[in-house]
């Protein structure tokens, strides 16, 4: 059966149903073991929201702490790899190494 017209009830998208269950993903993997499915897809939206938007400012202040600590300025752009390769110091080879005898 074919029909000629869109549903007229009201549904939720598909845009809209990929969004909840990522969110639900991203909280259940950053909450830190203290969430489990269930529990967040039967929080409040506005709960759940919340929630969310709290754990993603903190990984945000991780994310910069992390990298103030480990940035030293030696920032390698990818797309130009000549120009990161000029900036490292050249490996110095060790006196020690000599030619193995013949014998």
């Amino acid at each position: 059966m074919i029909f000629q017209s869109l549903p007229t009830f009201f549904g939720l998208t598909q845009e809209y149903r990929l969004n909840l269950f990522k969110s639900i993903h991203d909280i259940c993997y950053n909450g830190n073991g203290g969430y489990d499915y269930y529990t967040i897809y039967d929080m409040p939206i506005w709960l759940r929201n919340l929630t969310y938007k709290l754990i993603a400012e903190q990984k945000e202040r991780e994310r910069e702490a992390y990298s103030k600590k480990f940035d030293n300025g030696n920032k390698i752009d990818f797309n130009k790899p000549k120009e990161a390769k000029q900036s490292y110091s050249k490996v110095d080879v060790p006196s020690y190494v000599t030619k193995a005898s013949k014998k």
